[in-house]
């Protein structure tokens, strides 16, 4: 019995050595990540929840691992970024990112129906035609895709 806890933990060293190895943000060389996340939930809280996912993402990765790193908005999400009623916490996260990198993707076929114009929203966002085109080209283009 005992050679086989023995086996096995040699064998659990192992693989737990080989996964942190191919943990791309740990390597030498690291994969540089190309990354989306999609939002079209309305609401403070949710925005803020998917903010803070994109704040610790690139706190566990770095910004010098991430290629490209977008947050899509579109739907009665989009409402929650206009500038003049931003919530301070969502604004404040919001252009930390925009600041370190981050690409805010809003859709312009929402904003023709909700009567937004660009200037409506905040600073150094980007216009898109379309949001779930953006999202359909973000994964043909080999992004991940993440909706949380």
């Amino acid at each position: 019995m005992r050679i086989v806890h023995g086996c096995f933990a040699v064998v659990a060293a192992l693989v737990l050595a080989w996964s942190v190895a191919q943990a791309s943000h740990l390597a030498e060389q690291p994969k540089r990540h190309k990354v989306f996340y999609h939002l079209d939930e309305p609401g403070v809280e949710r925005a803020k929840a998917v903010l803070v996912n994109i704040e610790n993402h690139v706190s566990v990765v770095g910004w010098k691992n991430i290629e490209a790193l977008e947050l899509v908005v579109h739907g009665p999400a989009l409402r929650t970024f206009l500038a003049k009623d931003m919530d301070p916490d969502v604004r404040g996260k919001l252009e930390t990112l925009l600041a370190g990198g981050l690409r805010f993707d809003a859709c312009q076929n929402t904003m023709a129906r909700q009567k937004i114009e660009m200037k409506d929203l905040i600073e150094g966002a980007t216009p898109v035609p379309s949001g779930v085109v953006r999202v359909m080209e973000l994964q043909e283009a080999g992004y991940a895709y993440i909706r949380p």
